[in-house]
């Protein structure tokens, strides 16, 4: 047998590792087993290496320190050890690690020896989920909050109800209470801090709370009553040879200190968990994490009325627990929690999700998705009053499992409409009125710049009715809906704005070849001269056609005048009353003044140019053409602004 192992040959025993184990000293247990594993080097010792190795890994698994224990637990593969839990265990360590291939394959091989395993498909659910969104991420920043954390494990914040300028948390950093550290995790005992802000609002070093709260014994993972007077605590307390008791305390404030910790008698068990309390905002419920009989397997949340204990004791359910681990509850209202698990398909380790209660008094639960969860352990969510951002605790990026106060932050979507306001002539309408009207109650009002620009923020999902106006010019609507995708958007919307004061050529109007009979592909034009009517209806306008310079003044006059009475006929058809409109031909009479938007699009014509019979005949055949084509227009002038205002 090896020496170093079994017998006192002045190395460490194997028995005396395994008693540090069963009372989760896993820090000192797993520096043993590292001992003894390495002093067992001979063939024969094979199986005994696997034992240890396979011991080693629990210890790490416990301690959050997943590369390691995927080492511990490749090496038990290595020496043959017995137990299929090994797979599991190495896949979910490898789950942790963020290594979803690798995990998916364990997970796999586990599942061959275990088909019903519910918590081997559910990590193979999350891997693959994982794997399958890589790169896939929700609007939350999370960043790594340098103040709060120190050498050590820093974690569990938690801001008092209604104080944004308070947090409070755990810490095991080396100014706390106690000269000796935990058998547990190596660390010294955890105590609880709290940090403020300054009149600038800025945060403030952290320092231990006042009173007698914090001992030689570890306390943290907190929660108040509704009006912050009363402090619910987790406390360990450690004896000799014995495993460690994991209860609820609470503590009362007196001005700005903490009176020593009372324990909170929930049931007779003194064998089970009791920690991570939680108060429901209305004070009347405790939410907490336990592994006592009756649960879903491992630790489960559970709740206790707070005004009438007796009988009230219950269990969340399987909405909630599963059979892996279900902890640190955190009430945002009455009907929303917050928690962690690593019963759930996830990204890996400890995962937070958010739960919310159904009418039928049931739980809708989701992962909080990427960056606010990590391969890693994150748990432990705190949200600022009446904020979209707070603080949480993860061990990412941590090889030695230590955890950290990260912040987090749901920026508000950044949703645009923006434009302009231009005339017909692709002018700037400086001073135009845009309002905008949304179906969820909005009603917002912009000026537009001297360079006819505007921008309004808006809302996701919301149906919109804006009107552009002003002086001298037609109002102008446009409808639209923006987008229900959580990401940020800015939509562009152009108005123009026909002149009261002068001709209005409308565009795309097409009739058959020397006939007035409107073709169908002047529909739309038509249509959004309809809409023009209905949103200024208190105009009066003359619709007028013009020809070009061919065929003789009277056939061209007639001419004009069907077409002109086409339109007008169209537009009674859509509902505009006649007496509002008034038809004219002009045949050739009235040639077309090249303004600066034609100028821009016919660049052979200088702006101003009267595009008359005299000047056209002084043109090439293909610029009279296009001098010709640009004079058999339809356009509409305003008559009046006041019809049925008086």
């Amino acid at each position: 047998m090896a020496c170093g192992a079994i017998s006192s040959c002045g190395g460490p025993k194997l028995a005396t590792a395994n008693e540090q184990y069963t009372r989760g000293e896993y820090n000192d247990a797993a520096k043993t087993y590292r001992k003894i594993y390495n002093k067992l080097t001979k063939p024969e010792e094979r199986p005994l290496r696997g034992e240890v190795a396979w011991k080693m890994g629990l210890c790490h698994r416990e301690l959050n320190q997943s590369a390691r224990a995927a080492a511990a637990f490749q090496n038990a593969l290595r020496y043959k050890y017995p137990d299929s839990l090994v797979l599991l265990y190495m896949a979910q360590a490898l789950h942790s690690e963020g290594k979803y291939p690798q995990a998916i394959k364990a997970y796999e091989d586990y599942l061959a020896f275990d088909p019903g395993s519910k918590i081997a498909k559910v990590g193979l659910d999350g891997a693959t989920m994982a794997n399958a969104t890589r790169g896939q991420r929700t609007r939350y920043i999370v960043r790594q909050h340098k103040l709060f954390n120190s050498r050590r494990s820093d974690y569990a914040p938690m801001y008092a109800p209604g104080d944004a300028d308070n947090l409070y948390f755990t810490t095991t950093n080396e100014n706390v209470n106690g000269s000796k550290k935990s058998e547990i995790t190596g660390m010294k005992k955890g105590d609880i801090w709290m940090a403020r802000k300054n009149e600038r609002g800025e945060w403030l070093r952290p320092e231990a709370v006042e009173g007698e709260l914090n001992t030689e014994f570890d306390e943290g993972i907190i929660s108040f009553s509704p009006d912050g007077s009363m402090m619910y605590l987790t406390k360990a307390r450690r004896e000799p040879n014995a495993p460690t008791s994991v209860e609820i305390y609470t503590s009362t404030r007196a001005d700005a200190s903490w009176s020593a910790a009372q324990k909170l008698d929930i049931t007779a068990d003194t064998l089970s968990v009791y920690a991570h309390p939680a108060v429901s905002p209305d004070g009347n419920y405790l939410y907490f994490t336990s592994d006592m009989p009756g649960g879903e397997g491992g630790r489960d949340i559970w709740r206790i009325n707070l005004k009438d204990r007796v009988g009230s004791l219950e269990n969340l359910g399987n909405w909630i627990n599963t059979p892996g681990d279900e902890m640190f509850p955190y009430m945002r209202t009455d009907s929303v929690m917050y928690f962690t698990s690593d019963g759930h398909p996830g990204y890996g380790g400890l995962d937070i999700f958010r739960a919310e209660m159904t009418k039928s008094g049931g739980w809708k639960v989701e992962n909080m998705g990427r960056p606010v969860n990590s391969p890693s352990d994150d748990f432990g969510i705190t949200y600022e009053p009446g904020a979209e951002r707070g603080f949480l605790s993860s061990n990412r990026d941590d090889a030695r499992g230590y955890d950290h106060i990260f912040s987090f932050e749901l920026p508000e979507l950044q949703i645009w409409i923006s434009g302009w306001v231009l005339d017909r002539d692709d002018e700037p309408v400086p001073n135009a009125v845009i309002r905008i009207v949304g179906n969820d109650g909005s009603n917002q009002k912009e000026i537009a710049r001297n360079d006819g620009s505007f921008r309004f923020p808006l809302s996701r999902g919301v149906s919109y009715v804006m009107l552009a106006g002003a002086k001298g010019y037609l109002n102008a609507k446009q409808e639209f809906t923006s987008d229900t995708a959580e990401e940020d958007a800015e939509y562009g919307v152009d108005f123009i704005l026909a002149s009261i004061n002068k001709p209005v050529v409308i565009e795309n109007i097409f009739y058959d070849f020397d006939k007035a009979t409107l073709r169908p592909e002047s529909k739309t034009a038509l249509d959004e001269m309809a809409q023009i009517m209905r949103d200024n209806p208190n105009i009066t306008i003359e619709m007028a056609s013009h020809t070009d310079r061919k065929g003789s003044n009277e056939y061209n006059l007639a001419l004009s005048e069907r077409r002109a009475k086409s339109v007008i006929d169209y537009l009674i058809s859509v509902g505009i009353s006649s007496d509002r409109l008034q038809h004219m031909g002009y045949g050739e009479s009235r040639p077309k003044t090249i303004t600066k938007r034609l100028a821009k699009e016919y660049p052979q014509f200088p702006e101003g140019t009267v595009l008359d019979e005299q000047f056209i005949e002084t043109l090439s055949e293909a610029d009279q053409e296009a001098a010709d084509q640009i004079n058999r227009r339809t356009e509409f002038q305003v008559l009046s602004i006041n019809y049925n205002m008086f």
